[in-house]
C-alpha cells in the first residue's frame, strides 16, 4: 500500500486520493483542474478511456498552456497514467513511455516499481530534508510530489464513494473540503478561509442543496454568501443571508465570490464581481458557462457551480 507521499514546495498543485496522484500547473483554468481532480475516483476496468475521453477535452478546458501528470493506481501493482507539457511522471526515477492521444500523452498497465513521481522535470534522488510532508489525501500547493509505495498500491475505490463515477461531463469530484475535518458536519464555523464550512441537512426534505461531492453538504435554508472569508459581505453583516466559507489554499476564490438566493422554491446564483469568475453548467455539460457579475443565474437540480477550483452541485428536492 502507499507508504509516503512526499510534496515539494511550489505554486502549482499536487492531489491525492486513494490510489490516485495528481499534479497540475494550470494558471487560470480552474475547469482543467477540477475535470483533472475528478478523475482521481476512477478506477478497475476501463480507466485508460476515461482518461482518453478528458484529454480530448484539455484544449477547450485549458486557458492557454498548461502542464499536469495524473497517475491512477490498482491493487495489482499498476498504473494508468495522462499527462501532458513537463507532467511526464517517472517510476524508479525512469520517465514512463505512453501514446499520444488529443491533449496529452496516455499510458496503461505499467509497473508502478517503489517510487512515482509526478511534476515538472526529473524527480530528485533524495527530497532535500525538511522542505516535503506526507500528503496523505486532499490538495495542497506543490512543485511535484514522490510516492514511496512499500507494497501494491490499493484500489482507489477503497476511497469514499462519490454519487457516480466520473464521465466526460466532469461532474464526478471536487477540491471543496480539503483542509477541513472530514469527520464532522457540525455548524462550528471556522477560524480562517484554510476550512470549509458545512451544515448538515434539513430535516425537511424540501429544502434545496449544494452537494460537494466528498459528501459533504449544505443546506439552502436561507441566502448564503460562499467565499474565502465571506463573513463581512453587507449581505451577512446585515443578517439576511448566512456566510459559507470555502477551503481555498490556492488563493483563487474572492472573499465573497457568490450568493445564492431563494424566491421561493427557485434557487438563483449570483456572481459577487469575483476575481476568477463564477461558472455553471448543466448536468450533461461538458462546458462552463461564466455568469455575468450582478446578474441572478436560476439553478436547475443536478447544476454544478464552480468557484475558483471548487465544485458544488445544486439538488433540488421534488415536489
Amino acid at each position: 500500500m502507499p507508504d509516503r507521499c512526499e510534496v515539494l514546495p511550489g505554486d502549482a498543485v499536487v492531489a491525492r486520493r486513494g490510489g490516485g496522484l495528481l499534479w497540475v500547473d494550470a494558471p487560470g483554468s480552474p475547469a482543467l483542474v477540477s475535470a483533472l481532480h475528478a478523475c482521481l475516483g476512477v478506477s478497475g476496468p476501463g480507466a485508460d478511456r476515461v482518461l482518453a475521453a478528458v484529454a480530448g477535452q484539455v484544449s477547450s478546458l485549458a486557458s492557454g498552456s498548461a502542464s499536469f501528470a495524473l497517475v491512477l493506481t490498482d491493487d495489482t501493482g499498476s498504473g494508468v497514467a495522462l499527462w501532458s507539457g513537463k507532467g511526464q511522471p517517472a517510476v524508479d526515477g525512469v520517465p514512463v513511455s505512453g501514446s499520444s492521444v488529443d491533449g496529452g500523452t496516455l499510458a496503461s498497465g505499467f509497473s508502478l516499481g517503489q517510487s512515482l513521481y509526478v511534476g515538472p522535470g526529473q524527480s530528485a534522488p533524495r527530497t532535500p530534508p525538511g522542505v516535503s510532508f506526507d500528503l496523505v489525501e486532499g490538495t495542497v500547493p506543490g512543485g511535484g510530489a514522490t510516492l514511496h509505495l512499500a507494497a501494491p498500491a490499493p484500489s482507489s475505490a477503497a476511497s469514499p464513494a462519490t454519487s457516480a463515477s466520473p464521465a466526460p461531463s466532469f461532474s464526478a469530484s471536487s477540491d471543496a473540503g480539503f483542509g477541513a475535518s472530514r469527520g464532522s458536519t457540525a455548524a462550528a464555523r471556522p477560524e480562517s478561509g484554510e476550512q470549509t464550512a458545512f451544515w448538515s441537512p434539513s430535516t425537511d426534505s424540501a429544502v434545496p442543496l449544494l452537494r460537494f461531492d466528498d459528501g459533504m453538504v449544505v443546506t439552502i435554508d436561507e441566502d448564503l454568501v460562499l467565499g474565502r472569508r465571506p463573513d463581512n459581505h453587507e449581505m451577512v453583516s446585515s443578517g439576511s443571508a448566512r456566510a459559507v466559507p470555502i477551503a481555498d489554499t490556492q488563493n483563487v476564490l474572492s472573499s465573497a465570490h457568490a450568493a445564492l438566493t431563494r424566491s421561493g422554491r427557485e434557487v438563483s446564483l449570483v456572481d459577487l464581481g469575483s476575481l476568477n469568475g463564477t461558472h455553471v453548467a448543466g448536468p450533461e455539460a461538458t462546458e462552463w458557462t461564466q455568469l455575468e457579475p450582478g446578474v441572478a443565474h436560476p439553478l436547475s437540480d443536478g447544476d454544478r457551480l464552480l468557484l475558483g477550483w471548487t465544485v458544488i452541485t445544486f439538488e433540488q428536492p421534488q415536489e
